[in-house]
């Protein structure tokens, strides 16, 4: 989209053809070419209307990450899908707004602005960089649209001196044309770049898969879930750190958070009555050992990320289940014992093992009324088969 086009959107004509092109998309779902030809019948400029079309299909799909401000923002189909959720970039921007009340931060990379209007939300002074002037004109379109301040310009990031502000905020692009890119010396800024910046104060959002042994000395590793989903792993320079290593959880309930100071560690036991399988932030945080102290049980193998104990307990960083029975893990045996119980419709959790759920549940032929979970894991090494019901 050029800037000029971006611009006639903001006006009270290209703002009423984003409404008929909203509205055409919730009369033709699915049908692309039926909505252009809509679009195209009330603004002859192709361009214009192509533009109104794109936005307003990517403003619906944005609804999952920016919820009630989707409808007023502008994207990109990229930077759409590098955006950050609204829910954990507040989570953060409050966090930074609470470890220098009334500062300011820049966003060194800052895109259409996504990360840029949590931090003004909490109360920061923002001001934000890109290299691309389109993605600038957006994210200024968005401060604007959702009434938050904040300056953006162009320029390259990697030559800005953040001292003037009281933080710095990064998240390295991690795609290529050839997808993701997984080695942290292919990200842009690379991870040079990255260990820079964190010599000062500074928070950087990386990728959730990020190695533990990557991690600075003195730099607190934050993952952070929401909805049972984890989004992203925070790395904060020392003077804003507060542990090494965090697992935070955002779900309906509200905001839990729990560090290494919060595990005493656990031993391998008997599966029990209960099963737990914690969230995947607590997972990549290596605070298993963690929720097992916090439901009064153990692991039920050294290396599987699975919780077992005696009575039931309500925690957000896990998914709790209760034992029903052991089956047999032989594939013969185990699909003669769910037909006896006429399980149909069959949920497979599976960890630790060589197991693809859908083609397992396929080989299964399951026929029946009844519905159940089966975990397919290792206890004690061996492979092992439990039958069980969330509560």
């Amino acid at each position: 989209m050029e800037i000029e086009t971006l611009d006639w959107l903001q006006t009270p004509e290209g703002g009423r053809l984003l409404v008929h092109a909203a509205q055409a998309w919730a009369d033709h779902p699915g049908d692309p070419v039926r909505v252009a030809s809509v679009v195209r019948r009330l603004e002859p400029d192709a361009e214009k209307a192509a533009a109104a079309t794109t936005q307003a299909r990517l403003r619906e799909r944005a609804v999952a990450k920016f919820g009630d401000a989707a409808p007023l923002m502008f994207f990109t189909p990229d930077a759409l899908e590098q955006a950050t959720r609204s829910r954990v970039a507040d989570h953060r921007a409050a966090r930074l707004a609470a470890a220098i009340p009334e500062g300011s931060v820049i966003d060194l990379g800052c895109g259409i602005g996504g990360d840029l209007l949590a931090f003004s939300r909490a109360g920061l002074v923002a001001a934000g960089i890109d290299q691309d002037p389109v993605r600038v004109a957006m994210a200024r379109a968005n401060l604007a649209a959702l009434g938050l301040a904040g300056a953006v310009q162009v320029g390259d990031a990697t030559t800005v001196d953040p001292s003037g502000f009281g933080a710095a905020f990064a998240d390295p692009a991690r795609r290529s044309g050839r997808g993701r890119v997984f080695d942290v010396d292919g990200w842009t800024p690379p991870w040079p770049w990255v260990l820079d910046l964190l010599r000062r104060r500074a928070l950087v959002k990386v990728a959730p898969g990020i190695g533990h042994d990557l991690v600075p000395q003195g730099v607190e590793a934050e993952w952070v879930s929401d909805g049972g989903e984890v989004k992203e792993a925070v790395l904060w320079s020392p003077d804003l750190s507060t542990t090494d290593r965090r697992a935070t959880v955002i779900g309906e309930g509200g905001l839990a958070t729990l560090t290494q100071e919060d595990d005493p560690g656990a031993e391998v036991r008997p599966v029990g009555d209960y099963l737990y399988e914690p969230d995947g932030a607590v997972i990549r945080a290596g605070l298993v050992t963690a929720v097992a102290a916090g439901v009064g049980g153990g692991l039920i193998d050294p290396h599987i990320a699975y919780v077992t104990g005696d009575a039931p307990f309500r925690t957000p960083f896990a998914r709790g289940y209760r034992l029903v029975e052991h089956l047999p893990y032989r594939e013969k045996q185990l699909r003669a014992a769910l037909h006896e119980r006429g399980i149909g419709r069959l949920t497979i959790k599976k960890r630790g093992v060589q197991v693809v759920p859908e083609e397992l549940r396929k080989r299964l032929a399951l026929r029946g009324d009844a519905e159940a979970t089966l975990v397919m894991t290792r206890v004690a090494g061996q492979g092992t088969a439990l039958l069980v019901e969330p509560f």
